[in-house]
């Protein structure tokens, strides 16, 4: 009996799918710079079926590519074509098990969209705070196992902050349940740490039990001008002082990013008169009066050059222009970054002058997440991606130079994987290498990404 006709047996024949037309979308990544094909594609709608997939390629000797929604930046939810590989496509998984109002939880399975999760929170007057550009289409198993980052990580923290408990079906088809709502929980090695951020390399998370919070009763939305990148870190420091834990998130972006979505969504305007170097989005929520919240904002801001939304929809105005900025500038030399957030300014400054020394008066769209230090840092054209090494050598050696990351949300996969293995401590990669072999000593889960 063939491998898929053992998988169609599982999932069903309708969910193992072999033909061309039906596997292209899962073989590509979103940006189109990886592609390989895989023996077949299969859609699990229950961990049950996740384990018996698992444990029949671990016996095959199939190497398995965990995919959610396949957003990824870096290459890491597709097959590498070196190898007997199927994709193990969560999308069927969908379902938001239990939601304790009381516990401020909510257990949902890996192939959930993000913002049916942000939904189901919604509708329980909480509030589940990852945000990113894509939360129409990534999968909460996905932004676990990559540690999304986003645009709340400011107030919230990164991904893996958001989860208590995690369920996992492990290299031989085991299955972890570690679903608990424990805020506390000393009694032994905090597990499920190891699978958030690893990329499905060492298994394939299943679902998981995340946090929730108040629902703010009060929001405000500003766009504010800037003259140099310097004023957003002094900018945060003083309204860090003037509003505390009101600020939720807190955007930097360019002028040359503001242009690119101008151009590529035209119903779009600036949202103020005049073009200024830099600009921030904030974010500001309370648990108070929103005409309060207004109020302190707008005396924040009183010295500044700013738009302060006076709606919803002037507030989701603003935020389209920030949600636009990937797709506006899809093909160029991509960096996902983090510098001590008071390096930001030194980064920008020295990266931009070793970059247009080396390649000439290039485009740069850097735009980010000032609050913790993380750039989307993009170079040039569609033509510079020739010289993606060249590029990425200067901006690493400036990212080193500050104490910095390579990869802040995005992940390794199989974009980074050489070039951390430069730029990690030897002994922090015997550690992952040791910790690799532990769990899968036979290198069957999404090989070449990460290690």
């Amino acid at each position: 009996m063939t491998l898929q006709k053992r998988l169609a047996d599982i999932v069903g024949a309708g969910h193992v799918l072999t033909a061309p037309e039906d596997t292209k979308p899962y073989f590509t990544d979103w940006r189109r710079q990886y592609f390989a094909s895989a023996e077949c594609v299969v859609r699990p709608a229950r961990t049950e079926e996740v384990a018996q997939v698992v444990e029949l390629c671990a016996l095959e000797g199939v190497a398995v590519v965990p995919q959610g929604g396949n957003t990824g930046l870096v290459g890491g939810s597709v097959p590498t074509g070196r190898q007997r590989e199927i994709v193990l496509a969560l999308a069927r998984m969908n379902r938001i098990r239990a939601l304790d109002v009381l516990n401020d939880t909510v257990t949902v399975e890996a192939g959930c969209v993000l913002a049916a999760v942000q939904r189901a929170a919604e509708d329980a007057g909480r509030l589940f705070p990852l945000s990113l550009a894509a939360e129409g289409s990534c999968q909460i198993g996905g932004n676990l196992s990559t540690n999304a980052g986003g645009v709340n990580v400011l107030r919230y923290g990164n991904a893996r902050e958001q989860v208590l408990g995690l369920e996992v079906v492990l290299p031989d088809g085991r299955v972890w349940d570690g679903l608990r709502g424990l805020r506390k929980d000393n009694t032994g090695y905090d597990l499920k740490q190891l699978f958030l951020g690893a990329e499905g390399t060492l298994g394939v998370i299943t679902a998981a039990v995340l946090r929730l919070y108040p629902r703010p009763a009060a929001s405000a939305t500003a766009w504010i001008a800037l003259g140099a990148a310097r004023e957003a870190v002094e900018l945060l420091a003083r309204l860090r002082e003037r509003l505390g834990e009101r600020i939720s998130a807190f955007e930097l972006v360019s002028r040359t990013c503001l242009e690119a979505v101008l151009r590529h969504v035209r119903e779009l305007r600036d949202p103020l008169p005049g073009a200024h170097p830099w600009y921030v989005l904030a974010q500001f929520a309370d648990s108070g009066d929103a005409a309060a919240l207004l109020e302190r904002v707008e005396q924040a801001l009183a010295e500044r050059e700013a738009v302060i939304a006076q709606s919803g929809e002037q507030a989701r105005s603003l935020w389209r222009i920030r949600e636009s900025i990937p797709e506006a500038q899809f093909a160029n030399v991509k960096h996902d970054i983090s510098v001590p957030v008071s390096a930001i300014p030194d980064f920008i400054e020295q990266a931009d002058r070793d970059l247009r020394a080396a390649f000439g008066n290039t485009s740069i769209y850097c735009f980010g997440h000032v609050g913790d230090g993380n750039l989307h840092y993009n170079v040039g054209t569609r033509e510079l991606l020739e010289k993606r090494e060249a590029v990425n050598r200067v901006v690493y050696s400036n990212v080193e130079r500050l104490g910095g990351s390579i990869s802040a949300e995005h992940g390794l996969g199989q974009l980074k994987r050489e070039a951390i293995r430069d730029r990690k401590p030897p002994l922090e990669l015997e550690l992952m290498r040791k910790l690799k072999a532990a769990l899968d000593p036979n290198g069957l889960m999404n090989p070449g990404k990460v290690l």
